[in-house]
């Protein structure tokens, strides 16, 4: 476990995974163990969305990629390549081709192997500044790599009636709740914020929409993401794909209290 401190605020970091962040002793993560969603924290990359009804594989310009709900990218895990009081960065790297084995298989996928047929390096960096976190992360590949990228934070809710405020409208955890597992698509969304017992607000840097989803009262998933999966029927999922250019991607998250 990695902690990040500042005056009044601390990080608590697992193995990549967001599983804390206090300010003035308020948790505003959801809490492992707790109803809702076994994780606080995941990536979907390099696809976001299910593909089950599309016999798992994904169509991309080297013929087709055999994904499971969200991507790959999950199932790798993170090296830490350098820590600070109040900054961490992890890595993780994929050699095309390489088979990754499906956590989900057999229980919940039938799929054993999953492969992406491009190579890429995946940096997730954090940094606390006073009562402000910023997440970054750096794509780094191949050229014209196809891919979507979606954070995937978890938030603990301590009051009733809790609201998120996007493009000025409201937004009540009951809507969140009726529209299920597909989640609530926020589009054209940089900005959400969680008027709890404590605000947070949620900004965001080249992702460009949100969607928000839970299936309990105690917990909302604020999602930051390229594309809207349920857009598209799951075959055409191609669409959502942005490339990568000479240069990395960068993709930035701020929670800010």
């Amino acid at each position: 476990m990695i902690e990040l401190k500042s005056e009044n605020a601390t990080v608590g970091i697992d193995a990549g995974e967001l599983v804390s962040f206090m300010v003035d002793g308020h948790e505003f993560i959801h809490q492992k163990g707790s109803p809702g969603w076994r994780s606080s924290d995941t990536e979907m990359f390099p696809i976001i969305g299910p593909v089950n009804e599309a016999g798992f594989n994904v169509q991309v310009p080297r013929g087709n990629a055999v994904q499971d709900q969200h991507g790959l990218l999950r199932e790798l895990e993170y090296k830490v390549s350098s820590q600070t009081k109040d900054s961490a960065v992890f890595t993780k790297h994929y050699k095309a081709g390489t088979p990754i084995k499906n956590s989900k298989y057999p229980e919940k996928s039938p799929k054993q192997w999953l492969m992406w047929p491009y190579s890429f390096g995946f940096e997730k960096s954090f940094s606390l500044k006073g009562q402000i976190l910023e997440i970054v992360f750096t794509i780094s590949g191949e050229r014209d790599m196809p891919f979507m990228l979606g954070y995937h934070p978890a938030f603990k809710l301590h009051s009733d009636t809790p609201t998120l405020i996007a493009n000025q409208k409201e937004i009540s955890l009951d809507e969140v709740l009726e529209v299920g597992s597909r989640a609530l698509q926020v589009k054209n969304c940089t900005s959400i914020k969680l008027q709890d017992e404590k605000d947070i607000t949620i900004e965001t840097e080249g992702f460009g929409h949100f969607m928000c989803w839970t299936e309990v009262r105690n917990m909302v998933c604020i999602e930051p993401i390229s594309f809207y999966p349920y857009a598209v029927e799951q075959r055409d999922l191609y669409r959502g794909f942005q490339h990568l250019g000479d240069e990395n991607a960068i993709f930035k998250v701020i929670l800010r209290v």
